[in-house]
């Protein structure tokens, strides 16, 4: 949180503000956080001037059927991928017509991990304005923290990208 005029800003009003200075809608694709994203934004004082739809694809069928993922991504790479938390945050991007967008898809645990994908793993993606940036996390915890620590970075993730993409401008 920062200071501005002596008021403190959660991460989701500093983001919230920055959407609405761009004139930008946001949707939301979750997997592993089941709506925890979507409800972290809707805190923000306003938000429902840029926040519109969501989308909680846990399943493959809902990812291919919601937003787009295609099955071959699924069975190539898997549900847990960079390559889906791109197409699950682009196609959430164009279901909503949202200029920005965050996808979350993640093993929360305690079960379901591999050697190769262990539970905390989780892939967040963000769309904004025509950039799409997919990023790899491996959380520790339990599975709220893991959630929790997963919504906090996609929120993060979102204002950095905002902030870097109207620099660019």
């Amino acid at each position: 949180m920062y200071t501005e005029s002596e008021k403190e800003y959660s991460l989701e009003e500093r983001a919230a503000k920055l959407l609405k200075q761009r004139g930008y809608t946001v949707t939301t694709a979750e997997s592993c956080t089941g709506g925890l994203l979507a409800g972290r934004l809707i805190n923000a004082p306003g938000i429902s001037e840029v926040y519109k739809e969501g989308y909680i694809t846990y399943s493959n069928e809902a990812k291919e059927k919601l937003l787009g993922v295609s099955h071959e991504t699924l069975e190539t790479y898997g549900a847990v991928s960079e390559q889906t938390a791109i197409e699950m945050v682009q196609g959430a991007a164009e279901q909503a017509g949202a200029q920005a967008a965050l996808a979350t898809t993640g093993i929360a645990g305690p079960d379901g991990g591999t050697a190769q994908k262990p539970a905390g793993l989780v892939y967040i993606g963000c769309y904004v304005d025509g950039v799409t940036i997919a990023e790899e996390h491996r959380f520790a915890g339990e599975r709220a923290q893991v959630r929790s620590m997963a919504v906090e970075s996609a929120l993060t993730l979102l204002e950095q990208t905002l902030l870097s993409t109207a620099r660019a401008q």
